[in-house]
């Protein structure tokens, strides 16, 4: 146990996590030349094709180390936001973490938030600047700044460059010296911590798993302690590029089981595994139930394809265990689920996914967030859906959920980013000079202002500088209402939106026009209504195709036109009566991305 180390690796979202894995791949010969690619963790297309990690890989390695050798796990974890939960349970996983800082683009909000992170499971940090061969690299600088975030010595910061592979060996080194080995006694009653499980079509479910105390071996009788289900190790080994079956892991080890598993919810991340025969007392203390921050509803296209999709969503949530789910229908739908996403980019990773590998092609409606509806009778409802909302008139007053939010940004779009914040109902809360160029701004604002679009709006104002990162932060009144779509006079729960009262005419107005242009015309006119209540605040009329039935009336009394035309209108009411609207999957798709 003694020459084990576990560690992640925890940064900002393109600050060189998986380029400097592949350097430490290399240079402790785990993988071989033919295997070896840029980015080697990242085996998803979609992790390919946007250049970001989405989830946490872990590969062993081992390193040969004055004349002795060192089992290394490593844990490639996701730098973006929304993937927050992927890094807390790689995080619970290890004993150190290697934190890498851009040198170019020094501390952003997602550095400090991992770091945090990390700091509250007492791992031990090894700062890292990377990219310093980049002509733009400010080393000096960024040692400056991690020297003031985490109060280390400028010694112990190693500077490396995942591209030309300098300071790799210093990194190495690093981990066998200041990492600490695993506690733990291999002879005690198994404990292990599930922190990943994945799905595979042919052995069922493999969770990977890190030992805490004891030994399991192959054969043995294990039982998760959640869930409560028994069953048999049929296979349990170390993670390589691809799995490597042993015949048992101790105290400290990180691993696989295959044991056979076909439910998707008797695998709970975050579970303990024990013996049948010699079972521990009690679970190691996992991490928290992820909260979704989004709630979006998921239908298939199809209305005979919707017990595929709950199969498609039990898989992915093996995959990926922030991602939750729950049946509901809609008029305009049919049968299909409400899903909580982390943010906007979780919800169209998942949508992708599902697509490329379950070939299930669904719509999407209106993202929107939780709220806490107060009734005339006290009592309070939770509300992830508009259209669940009571009558106006059994409503005490709505609270909506606020987020705690930093940004850090430069000086010179400290005005656009401030304005954009107080536009989105933000109220400045602090303002921290990091240095003399970087600003920390800390605001409180409602968490349905940043869901739509802010993140983008951030970075094109800052011109890419501005960095984001945010936690929930209770709720608050607000005067908020819901916006009812109507396509003639019927109402498309789909689209309904939760919205202030302030922004209700705009956004109103703004959806009308969207959906003029995307509705096809029909042989009837189609009145697109955005309305509050009974009280409409926003139309729009989608104009009907026409035949010219006068076109064979030339000259002769204007009676017989006007006896057509009366002919002709009656026809298109009759038809208005029994037409239906039908909206396209790119009407709900571009309500989203609405500017």
């Amino acid at each position: 146990m003694k020459n084990i180390r576990n560690f992640c690796i925890i940064a900002h979202i393109d600050h060189g996590k998986s380029t400097l894995a592949d350097r430490l791949l290399e240079r402790t010969h785990t993988l071989t030349g033919k295997e070896l690619q840029n980015q080697v963790l990242d085996s998803m297309d979609l992790e390919r094709e946007k250049g970001i990690t989405i989830k946490s890989h872990a590969i062993q390695m081992e390193y040969p180390f004055e004349g002795q050798n060192y089992i290394l796990n490593l844990i490639d974890t996701p730098g973006h936001v929304d993937f927050s939960y992927e890094v807390s349970r790689a995080i619970a996983a290890c004993e150190g973490a290697l934190l890498i800082v851009d040198a170019t683009q020094g501390i952003q909000a997602q550095t400090i938030s991992n770091l945090y992170l990390a700091l509250n499971h007492d791992l031990e940090i090894i700062p890292v600047v990377n990219k310093i061969d980049m002509d733009a690299a400010m080393v000096e600088d960024v040692m400056d700044q991690i020297v003031d975030l985490l109060g280390c010595k400028r010694d112990e910061i190693i500077p490396a460059s995942g591209k030309t592979g300098e300071g790799i060996d210093e990194i190495l080194k690093a981990i066998i010296n200041r990492v600490p080995a695993p506690k733990g006694d291999p002879d005690a009653p198994l404990q292990a911590l599930i922190f990943d499980s994945v799905f595979n079509s042919f052995r069922g479910i493999i969770a990977y798993f890190r030992v805490t105390n004891g030994t399991i071996r192959k054969g043995d009788k294990v039982k998760f302690i959640n869930t409560g289900k028994q069953y048999e190790a049929d296979e349990v080994g170390i993670l390589r590029l691809k799995l490597q079956p042993k015949d048992f892991l101790a105290a400290g080890d990180v691993g696989y089981i295959i044991s056979g598993i076909k439910e998707s919810t008797d695998v709970k991340v975050g579970d303990t595994i024990t013996h049948v025969n010699r079972p521990t007392t009690e679970a190691i203390p996992g991490f928290s139930d992820v909260k979704p921050m989004v709630f979006a509803g998921v239908y298939p296209v199809e209305a005979d394809e919707y017990e595929d999709l709950r199969a498609s969503l039990d898989k992915l949530k093996l995959n990926d265990a922030s991602l939750s789910f729950e049946p509901e229908s809609s008029l305009a739908l049919g049968f299909g689920f409400r899903c909580g996403f982390l943010g906007l980019l979780h919800m169209e990773i998942i949508q992708e996914r599902l697509y490329r590998e379950f070939d299930m092609d669904v719509i999407t409606t209106v993202p929107n967030v939780s709220y806490n509806v107060y009734t005339t009778k006290g009592d309070l409802i939770e509300i992830h859906n508009p259209s669940g909302l009571p009558a106006p008139t059994l409503i005490d007053h709505i609270e909506e959920p606020t987020i705690h939010a930093q940004v850090i940004t430069n000086s010179d779009s400290l005005g656009v980013v401030m304005r954009l914040c107080i536009d989105k109902r933000g109220t400045l809360k602090n303002q921290v000079f990091l240095t003399s160029n970087r600003i920390e701004l800390t605001f409180k604002m409602p968490l349905s202002e940043i869901v739509f679009d802010f993140y983008d709006k951030l970075k094109s104002v800052s011109r890419g500088y501005a960095s984001f990162d945010y936690h929930l932060d209770g709720f608050q009144e607000a005067t908020l209402a819901r916006l009812d779509i109507l396509l003639n006079g019927e109402m498309v729960d789909a689209l309904s939106a939760l919205i202030h009262r302030d922004h209700a005419y705009n956004f109103g107005r703004k959806i009308c026009e969207k959906l003029k242009e995307l509705i096809p015309r029909q042989q009837f006119d189609i009145a697109i209504q955005a309305a509050i209540g009974t009280k409409v605040i926003a139309r729009e009329t989608v104009k009907a195709l026409r035949k010219d039935v006068t076109a064979k009336c030339y000259g002769g009394d204007i009676s017989r036109k006007r006896k057509l035309l009366e002919k002709q209108k009656k026809g298109k009411k009759r038809m208005r009566q029994v037409g239906n609207v039908e909206v396209p999957q790119s009407a709900f798709l571009a309500v989203l991305r609405m500017d």
